[in-house]
């Protein structure tokens, strides 16, 4: 059973690399695979389901697909614009650092579906070229992800397998790693294009006539979704005092505001519309598929090879698992990488490694950094990239690469610096 285990799995992953089938379909038809073989009951498939991952996720896009009704987003990037003095280098920082802030509390990829159309609104002002801009915003949206636990996919399912890592151990942990590397980042990006970065004052000072106050829709709504999203941050921070799951306090504020929101078919059918329903059975496919090579030992065995490999030995194995999980993650996708690692460190704690804190924390630098390499590391990149081409700018693979990998190689050894003065002298 371990063989077909890992040829279904193998195969569902070369599936996913290639891009030849959504993601979703082949996460999903893995997942049966495994059911109809019988290496898993269908009871022993949904105990694999890690459903605070599901929930938080679910619970959050609910809360954001609200929210931006407000045209709350909006308003922010063309304040920053002003604030700029319609610079084009100040509003490249701005906007990057706006992407990196909205990335580590509503997650990376709703930041970019909702900041791109604002760069191309206010670039096309300046007559500027997009694209700096738009791989700026994407290192950025992960980078600025890897500070807190609802910043990226792969942290919000490390915080829920490591029930230790609270929402305020992850901002503690990620967060002066994540904004160091964000500055250094920018400041880079910013030299690199600065020859690009120059445009007319009269053009500036069409930005600076612009009226934020009315891309506001609904103050009504936005008094209600910031009093909403206060609370629901303000749940995720007492964690570890009310032990309140997260995805149970996502769940609330989505559905809260719903309800404060008036509670309206049009609106409550609009907002399930904007959840990405596509990612959230990928997960469960996903889920369920790591479980087929659980129950048949497959994730024993390597992470007794790991042990093996690294003699037991925390520095050795926390410094593996972060290049190994950066490399990865930068041509696959981070989250099936992430999903299949869990439950190896979780075997290797079992087997004697009484340390797994610095693993978790390099695991999750590794992952959400390492989707900075290429166009295909990250779920936002992909996003980004799409969104550009609708409106006839092409970012090629290798366009991306030679700005993304450079610098995901920095930020890694950056973080490679910081988790050992940090975790392991």
């Amino acid at each position: 059973m371990a063989v077909v285990a890992a040829s279904i799995f193998v195969l569902m992953y070369a599936v996913i690399v290639s891009e030849k089938i959504h993601r979703t379909v082949a996460a999903m038809l893995g997942a049966i695979a495994m059911i109809l073989m019988g290496i898993l009951s269908q009871t022993q498939a949904i105990s694999h389901i890690d459903f605070n991952t599901l929930g938080l996720l679910i619970g959050m896009m609910v809360l954001v697909g609200v929210t931006s009704h407000t045209g709350v987003f909006d308003y922010v990037a063309i304040k920053a614009a002003k604030v700029a003095k319609a610079e084009p280098k100040r509003i490249l920082i701005y906007l990057a650092l706006i992407t990196a802030v909205f990335s580590g509390f509503l997650d990376n990829v709703t930041t970019v579906l909702l900041m791109v159309p604002v760069t191309f609104s206010i670039t096309q002002k300046l007559h500027l070229k997009p694209a700096p801009f738009l791989l700026t915003q994407i290192i950025a949206s992960n980078i600025g992800g890897t500070a807190t636990l609802i910043g990226d996919p792969p942290n919000i399912m490390i915080g829920s397998a490591a029930k230790e890592l609270t929402f305020m151990a992850f901002i503690e942990n990620l967060a002066p790693i994540a904004i160091i590397n964000l500055i250094i980042v920018i400041f880079i990006i910013e030299f690199i294009y600065r020859k690009s970065l120059h445009t007319k004052p009269e053009l500036q000072q069409e930005i600076m006539e612009l009226d934020e106050k009315a891309s506001i829709k609904n103050r009504s709504l936005l008094h209600r979704s910031l009093f909403v999203l206060g609370l629901t941050l303000l749940g995720f921070f007492t964690h570890s005092l009310t032990h309140i799951e997260s995805s149970l306090i996502a769940l609330t504020g989505g559905f809260l505001l719903l309800l404060l929101a008036g509670g309206s078919v049009h609106l409550v059918e609009t907002t399930m519309k904007s959840v990405e329903w596509a990612t959230i059975f990928f997960f469960v496919g996903l889920f369920i598929a790591v479980g087929g090579l659980i129950e048949t030992g497959i994730i024993g065995m390597l992470a007794q090879k790991a042990i093996e490999l690294t003699g037991g030995n925390v520095t050795s194995t926390s410094l593996l698992v972060l290049w190994l999980s950066a490399i990865v993650s930068s041509v696959l996708d981070n989250i099936p990488f992430v999903a299949t690692m869990i439950p190896l460190i979780n075997d290797m704690g079992a087997m004697g490694i009484a340390n797994l804190e610095p693993i978790w924390w390099s695991l999750a630098l590794g992952a959400c950094l390492g989707g900075n390499g290429t166009l295909v590391g990250a779920s936002a990149n992909l996003i980004v990239a799409g969104l550009a081409m609708e409106r006839g700018v092409k970012i090629t693979f290798i366009k991306y690469f030679v700005l993304g990998f450079p610098i995901m190689i920095l930020t890694i050894i950056i973080s490679t610096v910081y988790v050992y003065i940090r975790y392991l002298m």
